[in-house]
Parts: C-alpha cells; sequence; structure tokens
C-alpha cells in the first residue's frame, strides 16, 4: 500500500501521526498520506501547530526533531525530578554521564550502597512552572536554560539566572518566576532530606527521603513548637495543616515550610 487517509487528523498527537504515516512507503515506493479535519469545527491552536509539524518534518532525521518538538507542546512534566525521562538531549551531558557512571558503580560494587547524588526532590504545589514558548522561542536554549536551573543549588546562583533572563528575554513571566522559586524549594528540601512535598487547599504532606532526618531532635523540638499545626505521622510522613487556596498560596508555605526545615537539618 502507498496511499493512507487519516480521517479527523487533529484528533491524534504528534508521536502518534508520525507513526502512523510511517506505515507506508517502503525503499524506492512513493508514498502518500492524506489528512483530513473537520471543516466545520476550527482548529485549536495545538492541533494546527501538531499538523504543522508534522509536515516540516520529511527528512531523515525527523524522528528526533519530533520528540523534540513533542516535549515541546506536551511539556515534560516534573521537569527538574526524578520522574523525568527522556534522551540525553534533555537531562544534557553531564547528567547523563553522572547517570552512566552511577550505574557502571553500582555494577562493579556488587550491590554495595552508591552514593546517590543525583537524586531530586518532587514538589506538588499546583502552580503552573515552566519556560513558555513566547518568552524564549528556540527550543534548544529553553533545554539549556532546564538544565542551568537543575544547577543552581544557591541563592545567588538562581538570582543571577533570573538577571540573566531578564536582561535577555525581557520581564520574568508568572510561569518561569514560579520556576525559580520552586527550584529554591528543591534546593531546601535537599538540605532536610525531603523527598517529596504535597500542599494542597487544606495542607501539606512531606516524605522523608529514606525516612531519615539529618537532625532529629530538631526535628521534634520544631514539630512541638508549632503542634497546633504540624504532625509527624506514624509513617514518618510530616504533615502540616493549613488553608491555601490559591497556588501563590501553596508557594509561599512551601517555601517557608522547607525554609525551616532546612534551618533545622543545618544545625545538625
Amino acid at each position: 500500500a502507498n496511499t493512507l487517509i487519516v480521517h479527523r487528523a487533529d484528533m491524534f498527537g504528534l508521536a502518534q501521526l508520525h507513526q502512523i504515516r510511517g506505515r507506508i512507503g517502503r525503499a524506492k515506493a512513493r508514498a502518500f498520506a492524506y489528512l483530513t479535519t473537520d471543516a466545520k469545527k476550527p482548529l485549536s491552536l495545538s492541533s494546527e501547530r501538531r499538523l504543522q509539524v508534522l509536515q516540516s518534518l520529511d527528512n531523515l532525521g525527523a524522528g528526533f526533531q519530533l520528540a523534540s518538538h513533542d516535549l515541546d507542546q506536551r511539556g515534560g512534566g516534573n521537569l527538574l525530578g526524578d520522574e523525568q525521562s527522556g534522551h540525553i538531549r534533555e537531562v544534557g551531558v553531564e547528567l547523563y554521564q553522572q547517570m552512566l557512571e552511577d550505574a557502571v558503580a553500582s555494577l562493579r560494587e556488587a550491590g554495595e550502597e552508591v552514593v546517590d547524588r543525583g537524586w531530586s526532590p518532587a514538589i506538588n504545589v499546583g502552580a503552573a512552572v515552566l519556560i513558555p514558548e513566547d518568552y524564549v522561542p528556540d527550543l534548544n536554549v529553553r533545554l539549556s536554560l532546564y538544565r542551568r536551573l537543575s544547577d543552581a543549588e544557591n541563592t545567588e546562583g538562581r538570582e543571577a539566572l533570573a538577571a540573566e533572563l531578564i536582561d535577555r528575554f525581557g520581564p520574568l513571566p508568572d510561569e518561569a518566576r514560579q520556576l525559580l522559586r520552586i527550584v529554591g524549594i528543591k534546593a531546601n528540601c535537599k538540605i532536610a532530606h525531603v523527598e517529596r512535598i504535597d500542599v494542597g487547599p487544606k495542607g501539606a504532606v512531606l516524605t522523608l527521603r529514606n525516612n531519615t532526618f539529618p537532625n532529629p531532635m530538631g526535628l521534634v523540638g520544631l514539630i512541638q513548637k508549632n503542634h497546633a499545626f504540624w504532625k509527624l505521622r506514624p509513617d514518618q510522613k510530616i504533615v502540616v495543616k493549613g488553608d491555601w487556596d490559591t497556588p501563590e498560596d501553596r508557594l509561599k508555605v512551601a517555601e517557608r515550610i522547607t525554609a525551616d526545615l532546612a534551618r533545622v537539618a543545618g544545625a545538625a
């Protein structure tokens, strides 16, 4: 077969359309793929963009370009956390090399504990955190900025990067400003061994990495001081009660809680 018709192509994802289109055309046989849409329904901006991208990718190596466009349109999820996956271009050569070295060391040491340098806390506050495409149009530049953000573990580094963004691209949009704050929260979490923090409208739950805290007595004192709101559950999760209706409220409380924990952890 050398002809394919896709009905309502706007309902498919970019990767799906690329795979479907690849079902026809082999060797020297020229093939044709017709993508149809509903003439009575206007295309959404994202659907139109997907079809334009697919139309433009007709060369060898298009699969890699498509993956980059797909990541750009759908988002990368937890870009700075353990849940993110992908190829070298997304994580950066340095991080990929570190991951490879850790894996090799783990095999060589035959089960002995390997120092985990690369773990990253998961932060969930319900806020949009990204570098928008209309702020930094170039995909490669955005990926480079994400990698630099993941390395900005101190306040000075984050402030310097924010100043650079403003100088190069203009005032920070809310999403980028919130992303910088999330990176700061992650830095506090690493100091306090907080593996995950989920903040909702009625409270926050914090999970400690391996159920340990660098300064156990300091943690007990902090919880006792704030006993009306802070609790340590039997499963070693920390629960903080509160009313935080907006993402901005939840960001502020995540900053405050993790800063308190980092301060106590650093006093060990």
